[in-house]
């Protein structure tokens, strides 16, 4: 066995009987146990005492078992729990799971049962910390909570410490800025680059919260540009649907004409219902569209067709080393000129060295963005050509 010793229990339960016979057991095997009535009282002892385990009764008055899970959850993402219940059901061992409960017990619970159960969620609560340990001191990022309760808080610890880093898009005929393009950053090393935050965002169910969020601190973060440059803006297919984009008492509508949002051409808009219909009313109150990764994706022509974007931005793949590649070259004249003549920007991103700045001037792109202008940051960062 651990040395119980220095092993914290907190029992939870509104039974004053039944909690005084999970103290009387846990205690006679040597744990040191912490008793409440109330999940609220459970949170107090949290954030006071370093726990290694709750056992936690289900059927409670105010916070009941399953919703005290999710705040553990939150605030220890390693400490596990263990959940009690009467009546046994379904939907609560459903949730329950869903939430990273450890073990889910039902009444009347054998005394050797509850002790082997609770000692083994203490190994398990050493190996977490154990393991965290290891990660921090090896400066690995430590991944996202498993369960939907652990992917929740660092959700919300993503949005909290969300922010948007500007990356400057400049004219390849006069080397001045044109405009910005803002892109997700995050403090939460959880969720360590944009994949992971709209991974986790489109797993929950949040990714309308987070385009609003994103949108928001992005129109924050350009209120000093200049008035004639522009701001691009990554815009989930989704999105489309949303109709705060429409709002007149909304920030992001009163810089609608200094706008372009970014569609990445490896989606399909199949997916939205009418889109033809939602861009439309997009474009009258003055925003833009640019098709992102033209080159690369796999949606046919008829999305191009109902996006009709006014920028194209060519692929990172068309772009890297094009000075070096013949193929590249000729693929990346061809695309220019036909964008062109259709009316259209053409943007190439992710251009890293002189060499390949040069050439993409040479073939005729409009606009370049990348490493060797300016990384990402804040508050707008100036390029050097």
């Amino acid at each position: 066995m651990l040395d119980a010793d220095t092993l914290n229990v907190l029992v939870v339960d509104d039974d004053d009987l039944v909690r005084g016979a999970y103290a009387r057991v846990l205690q006679g095997s040597g744990f040191h146990v912490h008793l409440v009535a109330s999940g609220q009282e459970a949170l107090a002892v949290l954030g006071s005492v370093e726990l290694d385990a709750v056992l936690s009764d289900i059927s409670m008055p105010g916070m009941d078992g399953v919703q005290l899970l999710r705040q553990v959850r939150q605030r220890a993402p390693d400490l596990p729990v263990l959940l009690v219940t009467g009546l046994p059901s379904l939907e609560t061992a459903t949730e329950a799971i869903d939430y990273g409960v450890m073990k889910y017990l039902t009444k009347p619970v054998a005394p050797d049962k509850l002790v082997d159960a609770v000692e083994r969620a203490c190994r398990l609560s050493r190996l977490g910390r154990a393991k965290r340990e290891a990660l921090r001191e090896l400066g690995t990022v430590i991944g996202e909570g498993s369960d939907r309760a652990g992917l929740e808080a660092s959700f919300e610890r993503a949005l909290a410490s969300l922010w948007m880093a500007l990356q400057p898009i400049v004219s390849a005929t006069d080397h001045q800025v044109f405009g910005y393009e803002a892109l997700l950053r995050t403090e939460e090393p959880t969720l360590p680059h944009p994949g992971a935050v709209l991974d986790a965002a489109s797993r929950l169910g949040q990714l309308p919260r987070l385009g609003r969020v994103v949108r928001a601190r992005a129109v924050e973060a350009f209120a000093v540009a200049e008035p004639t440059w522009l701001l691009f803006l990554n815009l989930h297919p989704q999105d489309l649907l949303d109709e705060s984009l429409l709002d007149l008492g909304e920030p992001i509508t009163s810089l609608a004409e200094r706008i372009v949002f970014e569609l990445t051409e490896r989606v399909s808009l199949d997916q939205v219902p009418g889109a033809r219909e939602r861009l439309a009313r997009l474009r009258s109150f003055g925003y833009r569209i640019a098709v992102d990764d033209l080159g690369a994706g796999y949606a046919g022509l008829a999305s191009f067709v109902q996006m009709d974007p006014e920028f194209v931005k060519l692929d990172l793949s068309l772009v890297r080393d094009v000075h070096q590649s013949g193929i590249k070259r000729r693929l990346v004249r061809s695309l220019t000129a036909v964008c062109q003549d259709m009316g259209l920007g053409v943007i190439a991103e992710g251009v890293e060295s002189p060499e390949e700045r040069d050439a993409l001037v040479g073939l005729g792109v409009d606009l370049l963005q990348g490493y060797h202008f300016a990384r990402p940051g804040r508050p707008l960062p100036t390029p050097a050509w």
